[in-house]
């Protein structure tokens, strides 16, 4: 049986895999602009995400829910990964990482 531990180790694998992901019109990865809002791996070793994207009409609003699911379930210990995508609240330039406004020169 896998412990806390093994959960909260599959959590941070998947913020690794998500700061590989970028927004293409956008020079940061998705974790670090703000694009994920919820990452919870329950004991089965399912993974849910909860997302947004900057806007609804977004370029990549159908290729990068289909990118983020991909690369989380190629997560080895990772059974089932369910991605839901919301726009409430929605996105704004204040649910940027330090390091993301850093990067686009907001600070």
């Amino acid at each position: 049986m896998a412990s806390e531990n093994d959960f909260l180790k599959l959590e941070h694998e998947i913020v690794n895999v998500l700061k590989d992901i970028y927004d293409p019109e956008i020079p940061v990865n998705i974790y670090d602009l703000g694009l994920i809002y919820e990452i919870d791996v329950d004991g089965e070793g399912n993974a849910e995400i909860l997302m947004t994207l900057t806007s609804p009409n977004c370029p990549v609003a159908e290729s990068l829910p289909v990118e983020v699911k991909e690369k989380i379930s190629a997560i080895q210990g990772i059974k089932k990964t369910n991605l839901k995508l919301t726009f409430e609240p929605p996105w704004d330039k204040d649910m940027l990482s330090e390091a993301a406004k850093l990067e686009l020169g907001l600070l």
